[in-house]
């Protein structure tokens, strides 16, 4: 069975390509090249059936003439050249046909999210949309044009079957978990995804990717957003858009002005540091007001979050009507709690939780899970009261 593996240059995805072949898989790399590009860093070429040594691969009859991306080692982040070329040897070494798409064009439109997200006073989370909008559906269409059954990453999750129809659930390593991530993806295709790293814990992923000769078995995970190698936000709203002045006053809930900042888009929801102002005790990020470009700042207790709306719902099953309890994760790192479902509309909810949350951030994915199956998501919109 032939299978497309999205491979990023980094453990996780080499490991998985390992696993794949172990388990007879006929596997074709592919590399998505997706983030900030320097033009001297890589160049297109027409090329069919190029495989890591050039040589046609033995699964090549059914492929067609596909654009690969001739890398040098210059590292951007996580979808950087060098990390292409990672992957690149990676294929190399495990005889497999791998391709570089270039899909600039297409993450313009990740890009042009995460401004308007943050413009407009929300935290935007650019990996989920990206999952949603680039990498499942890009790879699915690449799969199908190369007659492909499957498509694989190297994400720390899982497809089981509950009541014979496929779920997405929790990785086994549960502080490596990205179901989080993932959880917007289009449920159609879940029958047709692997996870091949999900059911392991990442030192064993380590040890499988050294066992292989793989020189990446200690390569680091990649932290920072993948247009934006060097974490400076605000540096990349004025080189992509242009920065608007969003500077304005720090207030108190009451609106007592404590102080003044030089623009909204350096905060979020919940932040304590970098506020470049003191108090006698600990103050955080309650609220932005984009309208009056006002960051609101509060006690921990007034971070204290009860309940939240929220809409753009993916429902990942059909076995949820009406209203139902579940287990709610606001964000990445977030302890998912134990909170009452109300559906509002297909494709919006209102939560609430039976404890107080803290540092609920509009603009953030809201994740739903019966346990460790995910049961859907949506993005947070109303501010926290």
């Amino acid at each position: 069975m032939r299978v497309v593996l999205a491979m990023s240059g980094g453990v996780d995805s080499s490991a998985a390509a390992v696993l794949l072949k172990q388990q007879g898989y006929d596997v074709i790399g592919l590399f998505m090249r997706s983030g900030a590009v320097e033009e001297t860093a890589c160049r297109v070429e027409s090329t069919t059936n190029a495989s890591p040594t050039g040589a046609a691969p033995a699964t090549a009859a059914a492929l067609p003439a596909l654009p690969i991306i001739s890398v040098k080692p210059n590292k951007q982040g996580c979808c950087s050249a060098s990390d292409a070329a990672d992957a690149r040897r990676v294929a190399d070494l495990l005889d497999i046909p791998f391709h570089a798409l270039n899909f600039q064009d297409a993450f313009g439109r990740i890009k042009d999210y995460f401004v308007d997200e943050y413009l407009s006073g929300r935290t935007p989370n650019p990996c989920v949309m990206c999952n949603n909008w680039l990498k499942f559906g890009k790879l699915w269409d690449f799969a199908v044009s190369v007659g492909a059954d499957r498509i694989a990453t190297g994400h720390y999750a899982q497809i089981e079957s509950f009541t014979g129809r496929p779920a997405l659930v929790r990785g086994r390593d549960r502080s490596k978990d990205q179901s989080y991530v993932l959880a917007g993806i289009n449920r159609e295709i879940l029958d047709r995804i692997l996870f091949p790293v999900g059911g392991h814990n990442k030192p064993e992923i380590r040890e499988l990717a050294a066992q292989a000769g793989l020189r990446v078995a200690t390569k680091p995970d990649s932290q920072e957003i993948c247009f934006i190698p060097d974490n400076d936000y605000v540096g990349f709203l004025e080189r992509y858009r242009g920065r608007p002045d969003m500077s304005g006053d720090f207030v108190d809930p009451r609106g007592r002005v404590l102080g003044q900042h030089t623009g909204y888009d350096q905060f979020t929801i919940g932040q304590r540091r970098g506020l470049g102002i003191t108090f006698g005790e600990p103050r955080f990020v309650i609220r932005i007001e984009p309208e009056t470009r006002r960051v609101v700042l509060g006690t921990h207790d007034d971070l204290a979050c009860r309940e939240l709306e929220a809409d753009g719902f993916s429902w990942l099953t059909d076995d949820v009507q009406g209203n139902f309890t579940a287990l709610a994760q606001i964000r990445y790192q977030h302890t998912a709690a134990t909170a009452r479902i109300e559906r509002q509309a297909s494709d919006r909810v209102r939560v609430v939780f039976e404890e107080p949350q803290f540092g609920v951030a509009p603009g953030q994915a809201l994740v739903l899970y019966d346990g460790d199956r995910v049961l859907g998501g949506g993005w947070i919109r109303q501010q926290p009261a």
